[in-house]
């Protein structure tokens, strides 16, 4: 049995909650960002004398929230990741240490 055979349930379940994160930040954000920002600009400015919040633009809102979405997929495309002729080498446990996973030029 391997000496990393245990540990493989505890980074599984560390590594989903990592991974909501992201999509959180990555995808929810940038959709729900803009009608909060609106929702709170119209909260600040409103008059006190009760007058009801105007009917939203939703459509206005849809459509900063899908262009905050593609901008934020575009940066990660742009600033991420490895190059391309880059090879993923995954991590590994040699005389018991935990090499982490890296990139390698492409041989």
């Amino acid at each position: 049995m391997p000496a990393f055979a245990g540990m493989t349930e505890e980074l599984k379940g560390k590594g989903g909650e990592g991974g909501e994160m992201r999509q959180l930040f990555e995808i929810v954000l940038p959709l729900i960002l803009p009608t909060v920002l609106y929702i709170a600009y119209l909260w600040v400015l409103r008059p006190r004398q009760g007058v009801n919040f105007p009917e939203m633009p939703w459509f206005w809102l849809g459509g900063a929230g899908v262009l905050l979405l593609a901008v934020t997929f575009l940066a990660l495309t742009l600033l991420g990741g490895a190059d391309p002729t880059e090879r993923y080498v995954a991590p590994k446990v040699i005389n018991g240490q935990i090499v982490p996973g890296h990139y390698e030029p492409a041989k």
